[in-house]
């Protein structure tokens, strides 16, 4: 779901989230159409996408249709967390 037509479906939850933790909604929006980095969580069966928002590492878990993507909230993360989430089975590779 890498293509830039994808339309995103911004809630006001989203908006609150990332006003609340002071980052941009261009830089996330870049990051939830560009980002190589996706994963599956196997819990939620949502789609993870991680990036970078200046020197901040971020997940934002996002709910999938075809031709849309909601994103759902955004937290800033490390790469130990997400790689531990992956060898215990939570994340798998898209």
């Amino acid at each position: 779901m890498t293509e830039s037509y994808i339309q995103i479906a911004w809630t006001d939850y989203m908006k609150y989230r990332a006003r609340l933790r002071e980052f941009d909604l261009a830089k996330v929006e870049h990051i939830v159409r560009y980002s190589g980095e996706r994963y599956v969580d196997t819990v939620t069966g949502r789609l993870i996408i991680t990036g970078r928002i200046d020197d901040v590492l971020v997940m934002i878990p996002c709910e999938t249709e075809p031709g849309s993507i909601t994103p759902i909230t955004i937290h800033a993360t490390t790469c130990q967390q997400i790689n531990f989430r992956l060898k215990t089975g939570r994340f798998v590779n898209e």
